[in-house]
């Protein structure tokens, strides 16, 4: 039985340079100008930079909720 808990998930991409898909190395989890998410690494052969996009768009933080006052009376 395997414990899925303990394994680090390592994105797979296509190195440009070694022509095949490769384990990112050292990859780094990125938001993009329009929102997505991506990982950026290198290549452990090469070390060529490699870039996976990600599904999905980036959620933004959770802004804090403002107090609520109850209305004043008269």
């Amino acid at each position: 039985m395997k414990c899925w808990a303990a394994a680090k998930f390592m994105a797979e991409g296509y190195c440009v340079k070694c022509k095949a898909k490769r384990e990112i190395a050292a990859g780094v989890e990125e938001i993009m100008k329009n929102g997505r998410k991506a990982i950026k690494g290198k290549c452990p052969t090469c070390g060529t930079v490699m870039f996976k996009i990600l599904g999905g768009k980036a959620t933004p933080p959770a802004a804090p909720a403002a107090p609520t006052t109850p209305p004043a009376t008269s």
